[in-house]
């Protein structure tokens, strides 16, 4: 008997295998506000509160190809005061092929934010850096966690709107 390599079936149709590609990553909007400065920069020992938001948008632009979209905002309080703002979005644009419905929300909702979200972490963090700040380096989002959170009010009936909108 002869060995014989493990070689996918040659019957099978690899055209109906699922496939994704990333099309491309982009900024879709970028601010950061420094309202006052030079004063908010100058040596203050009182450590800063920040209230850090996160949003995952997706939106069908034709039956293969989605645009995903992280929305990141960061804003800096000290006492009363507005130290920085900082708001991102971040989009990816992925094509997914062969994919059931489920799938291909589940991969939108939970894999395409996970590749996009380091991209858009260096840029709040180089932001931030660039505004006299130390750089404000964003915890990893567990966007699993998220989506089953998500599933979870959907089944219990909550008004969480479907993926092919906002998600």
């Amino acid at each position: 008997m002869a060995d014989t390599p493990n070689t996918p079936d040659q019957n099978a149709n690899p055209a109906s295998a699922p496939s994704v590609r990333i099309l491309g990553q982009y900024v879709k909007d970028h601010s950061f506000e420094n309202p006052g400065a030079p004063e908010t920069l100058r040596g203050n020992a009182a450590q800063p509160n920040i209230d850090l938001g996160i949003d995952v948008r997706v939106r069908a632009l034709d039956g293969e190809t989605f645009e995903v979209e992280l929305l990141l905002s960061a804003k800096a309080l000290r006492e009363n005061t507005t130290l920085f703002v900082c708001e991102l979005s971040y989009a990816g644009l992925f094509q997914i092929r062969g994919m059931d419905e489920q799938a291909r929300e589940a991969f939108l909702l939970v894999e395409a934010p996970r590749l996009t979200f380091p991209f858009a972490r260096q840029i709040v963090a180089n932001s931030t850096q660039e505004g006299g700040f130390p750089p404000l380096m964003l915890e990893p989002v567990d966007f699993a966690a998220l989506y089953r959170q998500q599933l979870a009010q959907r089944a219990q009936g909550g008004s969480v709107n479907p993926p092919a909108g906002n998600a």
